[in-house]
């Protein structure tokens, strides 16, 4: 199932305190793409470039929800994505099953699977990265490592694919801290390509948009707690 996004195109001023590129806003054009629906859920796969929820900007209101939301105007949200990552992203249809998912979430019990091209040669076919984050309020909306007031944060990684500089990997957030996935791919030396905000300049040229897709969701429904898994496909 798709749905038709607005046609205009919207221009965002420079993000303040973070040296990086000026942030230019250009959402994606092309119908959404339901995954999954039913009296419960929404699940949609959020293309690239597209806000999860509206931004303070005037020009940053065009979002995934706002789009849902003019078809099926009942839809609560439950979590996000980053504006560069695309995949899987659900919403509820009703209080329930959004108190239900919430603490899925909260609790940790949903299940996630991340694929992302990352900068070099990763050694080993697989590993755990625990390291703390906290913002990095100076250059905010960046987070940072630090033991001193960081929150817990834990990813596993598999090597799905070695290439010429780069490797495809499979993550696997246990938490759900913010750019987590980004800031420990960089803290152990590999940021993944094309991140405006932590990679570096050659793997930041390396691809056009950020090489991280949010390939799977398992959770338990909210009416009956039948383990259900949503898939949309990796499409760099």
């Amino acid at each position: 199932m798709v749905l038709a996004p607005p046609q205009s195109l919207t221009k965002g001023p420079k993000t303040q305190g973070v040296n990086i590129k000026p942030f230019i806003y250009k959402p994606p054009t092309e119908p959404l793409e339901v995954l999954h629906q039913d009296d419960d859920l929404i699940l949609v796969n959020k293309p690239s470039g597209l806000l999860s929820v509206p931004g303070k900007h005037i020009d940053h209101k065009d979002c995934l929800e706002t789009r849902l939301r003019d078809e099926f105007p009942e839809i609560l949200l439950i979590h996000r994505l980053d504006h560069p990552t695309s995949g899987v992203m659900i919403f509820a249809r009703n209080k329930h099953a959004q108190r239900h998912l919430g603490l899925q979430f909260e609790k940790r019990q949903t299940r996630k699977t991340y694929t992302a091209r990352v900068w070099g040669q990763m050694t080993g076919a697989s590993g755990a990265v625990n390291l703390p984050l906290r913002c990095d309020w100076p250059n905010r909306p960046k987070q940072m490592v630090c033991f001193e007031h960081g929150k817990v944060a834990n990813t596993d990684w598999e090597v799905l694919k070695r290439e010429n500089h780069a490797t495809r990997i499979a993550l696997y957030p246990k938490t759900g801290r913010s750019h987590q996935l980004r800031v420990h791919c960089k803290a152990i030396g590999h940021p993944i390509l094309g991140d405006r905000f932590y990679a570096h300049e050659n793997a930041l040229e390396a691809a056009p948009r950020l090489q991280l897709h949010a390939q799977s969701l398992e959770f338990r429904h909210p009416s009956g707690g039948e383990w259900i898994k949503i898939t949309a496909p990796c499409p760099f």
